[in-house]
């Protein structure tokens, strides 16, 4: 029979009692019998919060570039808006009929530039409103300040109160804005409710984004047609992402993202300079299989006809035309054309220098 140990009643003691023992968690030794154990815990306020390094920005002197380019834009419009006066006045010589159609037609002109000149501040007000916001989350982390962090919630619920996907996530955000939360855990909390959904909504549509550009650098016969493809999906998707989290850019909003990505792309792409890419595009016959192989690099395969069925570390999974999926270096991999059709896939690896593509196990 085993006996069944008996635990201690709960009881009240006092810090100064001599039976209290404070003792560290990684001590060995044992209390003496009838002492009382007590190992302090770490409070997670007390930890230390990772944070991201600031951005130092050098200093500038007078910037005569944009005294430059502002003088000619200045130049520019003088010149077209007496060229435009012109045209009118002789418009009115000829005919009065042409006169006031010719005014219309500046009106409208003058508008729309209002309109798109205001939607550009607009937009690189409110990109720069994010950065802000971003600034501020970052030192309400370091800081722990509680009336910092309700404000920042509140300006971020109004940023985002126009997206569908965040309504639930806004009304239980919303609901702990006046709760009694440390600073830090309320920009956490933020983070955790907000970003969740729109971070699974960006990895979809990166996913999407590079199934179009497997399939079309696959099968395009041009490398010129390969570079435009992939930088119109690239600006496609910079604004998709951008609209996501919420910006709405416009041409120079736009502008100002491509600098940031392509800043980002010098430095990872530096990183990759060594890497080599094969794309390949494989036909299996009806029953055919592969041997059990792995690869030497990350990989996306894009069915284009048939139906592949991919054995990957043990789990097998079906794939249609049209549909993707991304291979991973060291998986064990095994495919089979299981269908009456010929099976063709557009195959896509990264490899790091000196590694092999294939190696049949």
């Amino acid at each position: 029979m085993s006996e069944r140990s008996q635990h201690r009643r709960p009881a009240t003691f006092k810090l100064d009692d001599p039976g209290v023992i404070v003792m560290d968690p990684d001590d060995p030794s044992r209390p003496a019998r009838g002492t009382v154990h007590v190992t302090p815990e770490v409070e997670p306020a007390t930890l230390p919060v990772p944070l991201e390094a600031p951005v130092l920005r050098p200093r500038r002197g007078f910037r005569w570039g944009a005294v430059f380019w502002a003088a000619i834009g200045g130049l520019t419009l003088l010149g077209l808006g007496l060229g435009v006066t012109r045209l009118i006045e002789d418009l009115f010589a000829r005919s009065e009929g042409l006169g006031f159609i010719g005014s219309a037609f500046a009106f409208a002109a003058t508008l729309a530039f209002i309109v798109v000149v205001a939607r550009e501040a607009f937009g690189l007000a409110r990109l720069a409103a994010i950065e802000k916001l971003h600034l501020r989350a970052a030192a309400v982390l370091a800081s722990d300040d509680r009336a910092e962090s309700r404000a920042i919630v509140r300006d971020l619920l109004r940023l985002e109160h126009q997206n569908p996907q965040l309504a639930r996530a806004r009304a239980t955000l919303q609901g702990h804005v006046d709760d009694i939360i440390d600073g830090a855990d309320l920009i956490r909390l933020a983070e955790r409710e907000l970003m969740t959904p729109l971070d699974e909504e960006a990895r979809r549509l990166v996913s999407s984004a590079a199934q179009r550009v497997s399939l079309v650098t696959a099968v395009s016969p041009r490398a010129l047609i390969d570079v435009l493809f992939v930088f119109a999906a690239a600006l496609r998707l910079i604004r998709q992402l951008a609209r996501l989290y919420g910006g709405r850019p416009g041409a120079l909003g736009m502008i100002r993202l491509m600098r940031h990505v392509i800043a980002h792309v010098a430095i990872t792409g530096g990183m990759a300079a060594s890497d080599g890419l094969i794309q390949q595009v494989l036909d299996f016959a009806p029953g055919a299989q592969t041997l059990k192989h792995r690869h030497g690099g990350s990989g996306v395969i894009t069915v284009l006809q048939g139906q592949v069925a991919l054995n990957a570390d043990g789990v097998e999974k079906s794939y249609a035309v049209g549909e993707s999926f991304s291979e991973s270096p060291g998986q064990t991999l095994q495919a089979f054309n299981h269908g009456s059709t010929e099976l063709i896939v557009a195959a896509t690896y990264l490899l790091p220098d000196g590694a092999q593509l294939t190696t049949n196990l």
